[in-house]
């Protein structure tokens, strides 16, 4: 393997805000075409994008892992036994979370560290225009909590920098590329909340949020319905906005929806490191 091709290919991922799984042997014991540092890049989707770790059998072996590693976002050593097949069945048998056992003949024993690279969790916050001071808290707050955030305004008016600015003017919403890890907040101000929510509708994002009143709220939702937006999406959008800490000022409505967006994320983490793993 070329060592420089395994920087190259990490750094396009990153550059695309790809995730992946880097794998590395890092302890073999016995026979094994693997070595110590062999190493490979594995994609979200279970693709090898580079490198090998000793031949198909380690290869397509550790690729489950790698994904199970991806959605709880944390490291794990797997220890791979390259064995016979009747001590291949006693292995499965036994079902150990950390182990994988291989029919081959090499009778070696590789111990692979699996190491996450997720994309940063983005802040997507879609205003309408002018000064707002929620919106720039928001901002401020987000970066703060390592989000990545992108404001979609016609005007902003902002003393926080956002990661990305877009006019969605010359950049229609419809053109925005939405994510499954994306956090929407919406503080159109009733102008165009009908607009933005029926886009976001279209795509799977882990939040929606609408800052208004609960008035709006309603005639909002009652819309959208007669415009076929499903109930189970309109359910899902958290308005009110934010968790009730009796906020009054524009800061503290800010950390509100801030610190509704940390429990969520923090609760589907722990979901999802707490679900079984199946091997």
């Amino acid at each position: 393997m070329n060592n420089w091709e395994f920087p190259q290919v990490a750094s396009d991922l990153v550059k695309k805000g790809e995730a992946f799984v880097v794998a590395t042997v890092v302890k073999v014991s016995g026979s094994s075409i693997g070595k110590p540092g062999f190493k490979e890049v594995i994609s979200s989707k279970g693709e090898v994008l580079y490198g090998t770790l000793g031949g198909a059998c380690p290869d397509s072996a550790i690729v489950e892992k790698a994904k199970e590693v991806l959605s709880t976002g944390n490291a794990r050593t797997i220890k791979v036994f390259l064995e016979d097949p009747k001590e291949t069945i006693v292995g499965m048998r036994e079902n150990k979370e950390d182990e994988i056992h291989v029919e081959t003949n090499c009778g070696g024993i590789m111990d692979i560290y699996l190491e996450p690279y997720r994309r940063n969790e983005r802040l997507v916050i879609v205003g309408q225009g002018g000064r707002d001071e929620i919106e720039d808290g928001l901002i401020t707050l987000g970066k703060s909590i390592g989000m990545n955030v992108t404001l979609i305004d016609p005007n902003p008016m902002v003393t926080s920098q956002p990661d990305v600015t877009i006019d969605p003017v010359n950049s229609p919403l419809s053109d925005f590329d939405f994510n499954e890890d994306d956090f929407v907040v919406v503080l159109t101000k009733g102008a165009r909340d009908l607009q933005v929510l029926e886009e976001i509708s279209k795509h799977k994002v882990r939040y929606v949020g609408l800052l208004a009143s609960k008035k709006r709220i309603k005639s909002d939702f009652d819309s959208l319905e007669v415009k076929g937006v499903s109930k189970e999406f309109l359910t899902s959008i958290h308005a009110p906005i934010g968790i009730d800490l009796g906020a009054i000022t524009p800061a503290e409505i800010s950390l509100s929806i801030i610190s509704e967006i940390v429990s969520i994320r923090r609760k589907q983490q722990d979901q999802k490191s707490m679900s079984p793993n199946v091997t």
